[in-house]
């Protein structure tokens, strides 16, 4: 749903106990302001980003609560492939979306006019762009063709005029977006502004774009600038997540938490991935209802080879409750001590400097150099405790590359795009129902009593992407739906 201003004086009234918007934009303290309530609506956004990018994939799966199955027309959809247009995630994933845009395109438009200094005025403008960038990205590759806008409206009635734009177009946005951001942003900030995007941030996400749209020589050009901007692998991978080392060397962006206090910017995906019955054990607090999703499903755990140090840091196959060992798998990446109930101190990692080294290694193969891509892909199994892979073809290094990714990268939300990206829609569909019939014949977690409906795990080509929601449709009839979806 677009979200747009009204013009009426009366609404112009300047109310002495707020600020008005149009009053507010005037300095570069009030920009940077707005623009750090814009960061942290990404935190509204990534709290349930698992379930559109992990939850979907075969990486993961649900502790189910047979006695309250409260979540399967919604959350539990995305895991058994029986998503449709009422599902309210994905409402709510589309207007999240479009709510921070609308907030982007106002600063922006607010910014033009602003008569502070340039360079700081370049500086916010490229974090603005890269984050609307980053949106619209996201956006397309879950609905493919959506609605572009890069201004509000002048009237709401404007708003029932718009339709779906060519995905060719929106790409064409991003990659805009991010080239502009790329020309203005720093490298690095002080201490005490780490987490704001960066020159690398936008870089990376632009060659992430170029991977995506298969231009193979721009990723090449973008990565490779990324490896001379002085990031650098942490030589323990925990360190990644590890609340003391928010935003390290290899970071290159994350979503800021801030846990500890009670100024409601915590994290708790502990608490929303661990098995529902593990109260205490897990989080360290009793008295808790863990979600139990995300489970590492089967298929994960045995994606590790034998000696992969990343492992014991990304899962756990059981946990201890008392005096018995529960054999539920569970996320352990982002579980950490914190001092207060539900509010832990975690950020997300969005882009690692692992990941800008494998994209360029999967865009160097698909160039042909495929000594250069093994290089790259063996630095990060070298981090790992793994032996070099040596002698591949380039089809077999592709193959390589991308299961590399998928336990370099578990749980961070990149699985589902990176089968979206090599799979066609029809191979997409056969490798999840292979996935699908594996976790029906030997569930990863038991279901005592609950049998699988024949709808579940049960996937179509049209799945690639997910359906336009219902209630945008309702709101304007001009919002056509995907195909497959009725």
């Amino acid at each position: 749903m677009m979200q747009f201003s009204c013009d009426e004086d009366f609404l112009n009234t300047t109310d002495p106990t707020r600020i008005n918007r149009d009053l507010f934009y005037q300095n570069q303290t009030q920009f940077d302001q707005a623009l750090n309530g814009i960061y942290g609506q990404l935190q509204t956004i990534t709290n349930s980003a698992y379930l559109q990018q992990e939850f979907i994939s075969d990486n993961t799966t649900i502790d189910i609560d047979i006695a309250n199955r409260g979540g399967a027309v919604g959350w539990e959809a995305f895991e058994f492939s029986t998503v449709n247009q009422g599902n309210g995630e994905i409402n709510t994933l589309w207007v999240n979306h479009y709510a921070t845009m609308y907030n982007i395109n106002f600063a922006l438009e607010k910014l033009e006019k602003a008569t502070f200094d340039a360079a700081a005025k370049g500086v916010i403008e490229g974090q603005l762009k890269f984050l609307r960038a980053y949106h619209y990205f996201n956006l397309t590759r879950y609905f493919g063709d959506v609605v572009l806008a890069t201004k509000t409206l002048a009237n709401p009635n404007e708003a029932f005029d718009l339709v779906r734009s060519p995905q060719a177009d929106i790409y064409k946005q991003i990659e805009l977006d991010l080239t502009d951001a790329a020309k203005v942003l720093p490298a690095t900030y002080p201490a005490n502004q780490r987490g704001k995007v960066t020159k690398g941030a936008a870089l990376t996400l632009l060659g992430k774009v170029y991977l995506t749209r298969k231009n193979y020589t721009g990723a090449v050009t973008a990565l490779k600038e990324v490896t001379t901007l002085g990031y650098a692998l942490n030589v323990d991978y925990k360190d990644n997540f590890d609340p003391a080392k928010k935003n390290g060397p290899e970071s290159i962006f994350e979503v800021q938490y801030q846990g500890g206090n009670d100024l409601g910017e915590q994290s708790n995906f502990a608490y929303i991935f661990a098995p529902r019955l593990s109260g205490a054990a897990i989080t360290g607090f009793a008295n808790t209802t863990p979600q139990g999703r995300n489970i590492p499903t089967n298929d994960m755990i045995n994606a590790y080879e034998t000696g992969d140090l990343r492992k014991a840091v990304s899962l756990k196959t059981s946990y201890t409750l008392g005096s018995n060992t529960i054999s539920i798998p569970y996320i352990s990446k982002f579980t950490y001590p914190h001092t207060i109930t539900g509010r832990t101190d975690n950020n997300w990692p969005v882009l690692r400097y692992a990941d800008a080294l494998l994209m360029l290694a999967e865009a160097t193969n698909e160039g042909g150099a495929i000594d250069e891509a093994l290089t790259l892909l063996n630095r990060v199994r070298k981090r790992a405790g793994l032996p070099d892979l040596t002698g591949l073809s380039k089809d077999a290094l592709r193959n390589a590359i991308l299961k590399e990714r998928r336990v370099e990268l578990a749980f961070e939300n990149h699985r589902w795009f990176d089968l979206q990206r090599v799979y066609t829609p029809a191979q997409l569909a056969s490798f999840m129902n292979e996935h699908g019939a594996r976790e029906k014949a030997k569930p990863t977690v038991a279901r005592p009593g609950l049998a699988f409906n024949e709808l579940d795990y049960v996937y179509s080509d049209f799945e690639y992407l997910l359906p336009i929601p219902a209630p945008q449709i309702l709101i304007n009839a001009k919002l056509t739906q995907n195909d497959g979806y009725k």
